[in-house]
């Protein structure tokens, strides 16, 4: 079912049981002004705390979210928590649960959100999988958190930047390509002599190694599409969509 066009966020389109819900934000909706308009939901951006609250707030309310989700401190890196013992600011790149009304959240302006599922809805998590976290194995980390076989989960990749925007150096290509030589063909050489990158199908690539074949979503592009979605590449100052994933049956 198409989602009302008011709605300032994505609803996943994968087939999670009915008690596994999710969304992603889109840029419009908030209180936040330039250049962090409108709904912005990261406090370490330059933002005024009062809109980042403010927008926070509508979130929970409006996407009918059972709890605030502990905000990661995120830093390219590979960590992965259990969002009982996530507290705001946790350094860490992903998150889980297996607790209804619990939220798993991670914030992106370029980067991969990815969002997984066990199939029977008894664990959620989100994954924050920029270049550096993606080389450094986040995905890997989250889904031996969870000690669940690939083929028992589902996952959705969120709005990111698409490989018509994403160049890169030579270096990146190389981290990539060392560990997995057929990475390369996610690589295509660019005008300037550098890489266009395909985050999407390199996060597919580890995810099928994974045995995770369930893969839903990509296709966007957070550079080329201004309206909807915050770019940080396109940009630099600017703010932060979020990705949150929760099992229902829990109260505030």
């Amino acid at each position: 079912m198409p989602q009302p066009m008011s709605e300032p966020w994505l609803r996943p389109d994968w087939p999670a049981p009915s008690r596994v819900r999710a969304v992603s934000t889109l840029r419009g909706g908030g209180v936040s002004v330039a250049p962090y308009q409108s709904f912005n939901l990261a406090g370490h951006v330059g933002d005024d705390p009062r809109a980042v609250r403010t927008n926070r707030e509508r979130l929970l309310r409006q996407a009918g979210l059972p709890a605030m989700p502990s905000w990661l401190s995120q830093v390219h890196g590979a960590a992965v928590v259990d969002a009982a013992h996530a507290r705001e600011g946790c350094e860490a790149d992903g998150v889980y649960t297996r607790q209804a009304g619990v939220v798993c959240a991670v914030m992106t302006a370029d980067c991969l959100p990815v969002l997984l599922c066990e199939r029977h809805g008894r664990w959620v998590a989100a994954v924050h999988a920029g270049w550096r976290g993606l080389a450094a194995g986040v995905i890997e980390s989250a889904i031996a958190c969870l000690a669940t076989p690939g083929g028992e989960m589902l996952a959705w990749l969120g709005p990111a930047i698409g490989p018509r925007a994403f160049e890169v150096g030579g270096e990146v290509r190389e981290v990539f390509v060392a560990r997995d030589a057929a990475a390369a063909e996610h690589f295509t050489p660019s005008p300037a002599g550098r890489w266009l990158m395909d985050i999407y199908g390199l996060a597919r690539r580890r995810l099928a190694a994974l045995g995770v074949e369930q893969v839903y979503g990509g296709g966007w592009c957070t550079v080329e599409d201004g309206g909807r979605f915050f770019s940080y590449r396109r940009d630099g100052r600017t703010g932060r969509m979020a990705s949150l994933v929760w099992i229902e049956g829990g109260g505030r």
